[in-house]
Parts: C-alpha cells; sequence; structure tokens
C-alpha cells in the first residue's frame, strides 16, 4: 500500500518570504514580535516560537515602541505603519507582494472612485488580516461580502468597484460578481477585478488530479487557513473520502478501514515538515510501504 505526498503542496511564495524573515532575524537576535501569527498553521507557529518568535496581539502592538516587528504575508493597515515611524519601531516587512500590489490597486481606487460617489466592494473574510489591510486603504469604507446575502450592503444607485481577497475560490468570486452587476441599477459602472492570487487557484487542477489518484486524501491545513478550507472543498468533491487535520493527533485509524492507498496534501500555510510527519505516522501505524 502505498502513502504519497503531493510535492506541489505546502508554502507559497509569500509565506516563504515570511517564514526566512523570522528564521534570518532570529540567528541574531533571541526574540522577535510578530504582529499575529505569522502563518496560520499552529504546528509552525509553535515550531518558530521556541526559536524565539512571539506572535503579539494589535492592542499589544500599540503599547509597543524602541523594538522590532515582523509584518507578516497578510498585510497591514496603514496606521499599523504610522504607530512605527512615531514610536521607533522597525518593521520587518514580509507582506506577500502579491498583496501589495492588491493594496495599492484598493488605494488608488478608493482615491479615484470617490470622485464619482463610487463604492469599493471586496469579497472576502470579515476580520481576516488580509482584508482589514485592505480595508485600511480605504479608510475603512470598504464593504466587505462573505456573501450574496452581503450585497444589499452595497448602493445600487452608486458605481462600484469589486475585488477579492487573494485566497478566495475563482468559481465563487465570479458568481458574487455577477450577481453585485445585476444588484447595481442600469448603465451604472461595475468595474470586476479578479484579484485571487494564481499561486493557490493554479494548484486546483493538478490538486483535483491527485484527489483522485488514491482511496483516501488527507490535507494538512490550520484551523485558521481559509486557503485550507478551499483546498480541502476541492479534494473533497474529488474523492469523498478526504479527511481535514491540523496535526498528526487528529488522524483517527478508523479512517484506513479497507484503504490501500493515502494521497497527503497541504494548504498554502502548511510546512513540509508536517505533511511528512503525517505519511511517517502512517507508515508506522499501518506498516505501509511508503513512495515519494
Amino acid at each position: 500500500m502505498k502513502v504519497e505526498i503531493d510535492r506541489r503542496s505546502g508554502f507559497c511564495f509569500g509565506v516563504i518570504k515570511a517564514i526566512k524573515s523570522a528564521e534570518s532575524e532570529l540567528k541574531d537576535s533571541p526574540q522577535l514580535y510578530c504582529l499575529g501569527d505569522i502563518v496560520h498553521n499552529g504546528e509552525e507557529v509553535k515550531r518558530l516560537e521556541k526559536m524565539g518568535l512571539k506572535s503579539i496581539s494589535k492592542e499589544e502592538y500599540f503599547k509597543l515602541k524602541d523594538c522590532k516587528v515582523l509584518i507578516r504575508a497578510h498585510g497591514e493597515p496603514p496606521e499599523t505603519y504610522e504607530h512605527a515611524k512615531k514610536n521607533n519601531i522597525e518593521l520587518l516587512d514580509a507582506t506577500c507582494p502579491v498583496v501589495i500590489t492588491l493594496q495599492e490597486r484598493v488605494r488608488d481606487s478608493y482615491q479615484n472612485i470617490r470622485s464619482h460617489n463610487g463604492q469599493v466592494v471586496i469579497y472576502g473574510k470579515k476580520g481576516h488580516a488580509e482584508i482589514i489591510g485592505l480595508s485600511g486603504q480605504t479608510d475603512y469604507s470598504a464593504i466587505v461580502l462573505e456573501n450574496k446575502n452581503d450585497i444589499s450592503k452595497i448602493d445600487p444607485s452608486r458605481p462600484v468597484s469589486l475585488y477579492s481577497q487573494t485566497t478566495k475560490r475563482i468559481e465563487d468570486f465570479y458568481e458574487i460578481a455577477e450577481a453585485v452587476k445585476n444588484h447595481v441599477d442600469p448603465g451604472l459602472r461595475v468595474d470586476i477585478k479578479d484579484t485571487i492570487c494564481r499561486q493557490v487557484s493554479n494548484r486546483v487542477p493538478h490538486l483535483k488530479k491527485f484527489a483522485k489518484n488514491y482511496d483516501m486524501v488527507i490535507l494538512v491545513a490550520g484551523e485558521k487557513s481559509s486557503n485550507g478550507r478551499y483546498l480541502f472543498s476541492i479534494c473533497k468533491e474529488e474523492n469523498p473520502n478526504a479527511h481535514l487535520i491540523a496535526r498528526v493527533e487528529d488522524i483517527q485509524p478508523e479512517w484506513f478501514e479497507n484503504v490501500e492507498s493515502v494521497g497527503i496534501c497541504g494548504a498554502t500555510s502548511t510546512p513540509n515538515w508536517l505533511m511528512e510527519n503525517v505519511q511517517e505516522w502512517i507508515s508506522k501505524t499501518f506498516e505501509k510501504t511508503v513512495s515519494q
């Protein structure tokens, strides 16, 4: 019986940048603050905490001065940078380049559309770090849509510029976009900006094929990972015998009854070492032959 890891799974380049920034700094410093969890994976956060990384809340951050703070890949709103300038805080900015570009586009759109009495609308998860950073570019005037029920918040008599959180599902974004266009009064401008990261979306066709090749699929992702839930939904569509776990301890032995092949995959916030730990546990527990 084979147990294989999808080698296209794991950290995207934005997360790799943030992790490397933290590891590099901690080689010379006993401690480094990080504004929020550096990545939406609890096991990777624990690993870095042992090296000296300390996650802090926004409330804690705004009490700091004369220190060094890492900005994670999700990005931050303008007030985070303003506080740093006023309080001698050195920022290690590991914001994902894709998110930086999106922040700039949202900020420019907000400045331009105000003169036309327009609205900036963002499809994403309310309270998500990336959404907070994006909304901050609009002085928090952006309308955040989690689903079609939120479209009623849009004033149909005003133009709209619609963006998306980078990790959302493309099909869902265009479904929302169509609903927004139908909601706004005829003749008014609705700019649809597909800002979904292709590092995520390009994994989907491969993952669909991967999930079909095994009796069972295990996707490893942190509880806070939106990307993990999205990719798991893809696996589940292709292989009903799919399970989402955050750590090795989540695995249930009864899942493996009549299973002869297992595929292991992960989110863009899942470290390779964690998927390898899952593979090792399965092989040792069930004495299966492991293939790389």
